[in-house]
């Protein structure tokens, strides 16, 4: 493993001259984010390259034990770097960083490992955290874009939440998509700008997002309803889950992806927890603290758009989906999505989407407990669930995924017509 201290900073120099290279993971939240960085100076490019390449070139320089999101993120970049498009001596690589139990912490390390074995090495790799695990003098998180940053998320989560409920009953196909670009276009707009993150223009711009979907023309026919759920990565990243939302949309169902504000939430809460149970930092307890109820603003704007509406369903408030994941498990329980996955799952039930997908990837071995491990608890609490793990890993064949879908889907279509039938009796 590299020694930090001979790693090569990203400086003041550098940017000004150098392009910055991401891996996409939740692809409208993320095409945000990027504007807003962009905006600040940063030559910022989110990367759309899922070919073979980024799982051989992952599977080459990252241990074959590693969990599957780190091969293919670092895949994913060292493919691009190979592909000639970039001038590797004016490019540098940006990867965020937990700071928690995860092995996520350890990601920045594994890719400078993988750089300077495949010959890279001069590439400089920039740390994306708030917990100062590491600082560049090129890149600094400022309260300004933080705020901005914060502000995308919230906005990721109520367009996607609008264009996975309106994209399945369009009448005019491709419309909600289109929707949702004119806005993420409109939003990073008005960001670079200075505008659209105060609390008041949050709550006006909500409204109008929710009102530019519910003017999309649709025709309302019995849908099978899923629910994706899982660790971070491999729940939003097509390139993670063999574009199963894709897939799902094929197969003719509705899907709901829990917002990312919920794990934004899931990981403030564990960390003013910890101080609060071991001590620490009371400053940063209480900056913890600051930006939770920060965001929960955001969250009951968002709640509350969306219901004042009245014909889309709203997400639920973080403290209620505490509520539901207490019946399942301890909230001590914070290791692979902890807490949030089992709540996650009960929320999605008891919106309607009772048939759920619990993505895992191989190596992450907290995510498997907390998935596979609470199952049988959640069908004991809710008896209509009807869930089915799904293993993400190089060696998984697609078809076989897909095929143990199929399987549950089949189960919820006989459910569907069931209910049709004794409906149309009725």
């Amino acid at each position: 493993m590299l020694d930090s201290k001979n790693r090569v900073e990203f400086t003041r120099e550098m940017k000004s001259t150098y392009k910055i290279l991401f891996p996409n993971m939740a692809d409208i939240h993320f095409r945000i984010l990027q504007k807003v960085f962009i905006n600040y100076g940063y030559d910022l490019e989110m990367l759309t390259n899922t070919d073979q390449r980024v799982i051989d070139e992952g599977l080459k320089y990252v241990h074959n034990d590693t969990c599957y999101p780190a091969l293919l993120t670092i895949g994913q970049l060292l493919s691009a770097l190979k592909s000639g498009k970039y001038d590797v001596n004016r490019t540098a690589v940006m990867m965020t960083q937990t700071g928690g139990g995860c092995r996520a912490s350890n990601y920045i390390h594994l890719l400078r490992k993988a750089l300077k074995n495949s010959g890279m090495g001069q590439v400089p790799v920039i740390s994306v955290n708030v917990a100062g695990l590491e600082k560049n003098s090129g890149f600094k998180i400022t309260l300004p874009l933080l705020r901005r940053a914060m502000a995308a998320l919230a906005y990721g989560d109520l367009l996607m939440l609008l264009n996975n409920q309106v994209r399945p009953y369009e009448v005019n196909k491709g419309e909600s998509d289109k929707n949702t670009a004119r806005w993420i276009d409109f939003i990073s707009e008005k960001f670079a700008r200075g505008r659209a993150y105060s609390q008041r223009e949050m709550k006006s711009y909500f409204r109008s997002i929710v009102e530019s979907y519910a003017k999309i023309q649709v025709k309302k026919t019995p849908k099978v309803k899923v629910g994706i759920v899982g660790e971070i990565y491999v729940k939003y990243a097509a390139l993670g889950n063999n574009n199963l939302e894709e897939f799902l949309a094929s197969e003719d169902c509705e899907v709901m992806v829990p917002g990312l504000l919920g794990f934004v939430f899931y990981c403030l809460i564990n960390n003013i927890n910890d101080i609060e149970l071991y001590g620490g930092s009371r400053i940063k307890k209480a900056v913890l603290k600051l930006l939770l109820r920060y965001l929960t603003k955001f969250e009951s704007y968002l709640i509350e758009a969306v219901r004042a509406e009245g014909s889309f369903i709203a997400p639920s408030r973080i403290e209620d989906v505490i509520k539901l994941a207490e019946q399942v498990i301890g909230i001590g329980c914070k290791m692979g999505e902890g807490w949030l996955l089992p709540g996650e799952i009960m929320e999605l039930i008891d919106h309607g989407f009772e048939n759920v997908i619990c993505a895992q990837p191989f190596g992450c071995l907290p995510n498997h407990i907390v998935g596979k491990g609470m199952i049988r608890k959640i069908r004991s609490l809710r008896p209509n669930a009807n869930i089915v793990p799904i293993d993400y890993d190089p060696g998984a064949t697609k078809v076989n995924q897909e095929n143990r879908i199929k399987l549950m889907l089949s189960v919820a279509r006989e459910k569907l017509n069931k209910e049709a039938i004794s409906g149309a009796l009725c």
